[in-house]
């Protein structure tokens, strides 16, 4: 029986472009972490603020 779905690592071997779809989803997980540290902080990178007691590190 075949799997009615493929996973992403199956696609990612078998896809001919796997380097850009690699660097895709880790520029989207990248920028998604970013904005969840943002949203954490209330500070954008490298922002600074006398009012927040929370601190970015890089």
């Amino acid at each position: 029986m075949t799997k009615p779905m493929m996973d992403v690592r199956a696609l990612v071997k078998k896809s001919a472009d796997a380097d850009l779809l690699r660097e895709m989803i880790g520029f989207a997980a990248e920028r998604l972490m970013e904005l969840e540290v943002g949203a954490k902080t209330n500070a954008e990178y490298g922002e600074k603020s006398a009012e927040r007691t929370a601190q970015r590190n890089v």
